[in-house]
């Protein structure tokens, strides 16, 4: 064991071996070879390329050292053309404090049986008033970027829940497919993190049918990992086990507590606020397009128009049959 692996359990290091291919004997060869690629792409800052932060692009692309080398150009390709979005890259900013406090996102106490963090979002305490779902997203960027700095989860990963209860049609017409591409290219395309699964919950008609917008966007691995479960919070708990969720999702912990992971990121300045004014965010959502590499994501053909969703039977919702399987 390297000091590179310092941080892991010894079941942990055997799971690194097994799933991820990390052998200690060619950890170093392993690191060099992905930084030696990086002179091939001058058009990209590579603003860190020490052996820690390349060691997690490795295992996020289990040691294929071109696909990881590819993982970290797209990370700080990402970055430049979003120059917006990490102005002011800090848990303070008060657009990403105010989208932290109302829980986006929140981390549960307990790992699951996997050792992987559980990630939660309630999608209806989104206050449209108050920040943007550019903030939104920036604030969960941050907190990987956090959580990725343990050792221990750049090799088990994460789940994702969302709670879809009370979401409204109106705040659903916000996510459009531009800020639905951003969120990809951001979270599947871009950042070094495994996610093992993600689970929508109490999702009505209208978020099926942006699902539908998104899906050819997704890679096959991360279509076969999500999840609709629907109101059938049974399908969740055979793969999450009820005795490590809250009482929101049929759980046996009390309620979440929505500022716990923002309690954490912001300290002692999680109650000094500061007024924020979501007009005058200097990238609207509707000018995210521009802002879009045309080489890692086609410009999207099929578009939700509002009007045809309203005259959408409303017994649809029930009539729909699961998008995914849940075997």
């Amino acid at each position: 064991m390297t000091h590179l692996q310092a941080g892991l359990s010894p079941e942990t290091l055997e799971k690194a071996r097994l799933e991820l291919n990390e052998n200690p004997d060619t950890l170093h060869q392993d690191i060099q070879e992905v930084r030696d690629m990086v002179i091939t792409r001058p058009d990209i800052g590579f603003l860190r390329t020490d052996d820690a932060f390349i060691l997690r692009f490795l295992r996020a692309r289990k040691f294929h050292h071109f696909e990881a080398f590819r993982l970290l150009a797209q990370y700080f390709e990402y970055r430049q053309q979003n120059l917006d979005m990490f102005k002011s890259f800090k848990a303070t900013d008060p657009g990403i404090k105010q989208a932290l406090k109302d829980g986006f996102p929140g981390g549960l106490a307990n790992l699951d049986h996997y050792g992987r963090k559980i990630l939660v979002l309630f999608a209806a305490n989104w206050d449209q008033s108050r920040y943007t779902l550019v903030d939104i997203l920036r604030a969960i960027l941050l907190s990987l970027e956090a959580m990725i700095e343990d050792p221990e989860l750049q090799v088990n990963g994460f789940v994702l829940i969302i709670d879809w209860s009370n979401f409204t049609f109106k705040q659903a017409s916000k996510l459009t497919p531009s800020m639905l591409r951003l969120a990809i290219e951001g979270l599947q395309d871009s950042f070094p993190a495994r996610f093992g699964g993600i689970h929508f919950v109490n999702q009505p008609w209208y978020i099926h049918a942006l699902y539908t917008v998104i899906r050819p966007f997704l890679k096959e691995k991360t279509r076969k990992r999500i999840f609709l479960h629907g109101n059938n919070l049974n399908s969740l708990h055979q793969l999450i086990h009820p005795e490590i969720l809250p009482s929101e999702f049929g759980g046996m912990l009390p309620p979440y507590d929505m500022g716990t992971w923002a309690r954490t990121l912001l300290d002692h300045e999680y109650d000094d606020d500061s007024e924020y004014n979501v007009d005058s965010y200097s990238m609207p959502v509707k000018e995210v397009d521009k802002e879009l590499s045309p080489k890692s994501m086609k410009r999207s053909q099929s578009v939700v128009d509002p009007t045809v969703l309203k005259r959408m039977d409303k017994n649809e919702e029930e009539n729909m049959q699961p998008l995914l399987s849940l075997d």
